[in-house]
């Protein structure tokens, strides 16, 4: 089966600790098994990182912030800017259908990722923006990776299927081509 999309990396954002304010960068190191240097994750000191599975890369769709600025669906009772240095995951993209890149590699710049599992939304997240994002974010909260093929990559580098299942585990989905569901 072929994917027809091709998105676009639009931002980058590492945090040095778990807490930290979340820095923007024009471009990263991505190491394969460990994660972006200078990231919490990268270094072990993240929220989640006593349970790895899949955390060297976390993924957002802009798509699904301009819903939730423009309140779509409307659960959370009025519109919610969340900038990109808000959502705490590393990549903001556009035109990538994260939700269908479950068990599967695609490729940013020169990089290879393998997507491990959707990423939920977190209370947490909601305590420390002060925003009730936790519904509006359900299954739409982005996606963990694993990065494969490391390298450079840079905001604005193009992002591409590359239509090979990983052989990555995946807690999430084992056994289901989400691609198509």
């Amino acid at each position: 089966m072929t994917m027809g999309w091709r998105g676009t990396l639009l931002s980058i954002h590492i945090a040095p600790a778990a807490s930290y304010e979340m820095e923007e960068l024009e471009e990263a190191e991505l190491v394969a098994g460990k994660g972006i240097v200078g990231d919490r994750y990268f270094y072990g000191t993240g929220t989640y990182s006593p349970k790895p599975d899949a955390r060297e890369v976390t993924l957002i769709e802009e798509e699904a912030l301009d819903a939730l600025a423009a309140d779509d669906p409307p659960m959370q009772g009025a519109p919610i800017a969340l900038g990109h240095d808000e959502h705490r995951r590393n990549l903001t993209v556009r035109g990538v259908p994260l939700n269908h890149l479950v068990g599967w590699r695609f490729r940013i710049g020169d990089c290879v990722l393998a997507g491990g599992r959707l990423n939920f939304p977190c209370k947490y997240l909601e305590e420390i923006l002060g925003k009730p994002v936790y519904l509006p974010l359900y299954n739409r909260s982005g996606l963990n990776c694993w990065i494969e093929t490391g390298g450079i990559i840079r905001k604005g580098d193009v992002i591409e299927p590359l239509d090979e299942r990983t052989e990555k585990p995946n807690r999430a989905f084992p056994s289901r081509d989400v691609r198509t569901s």
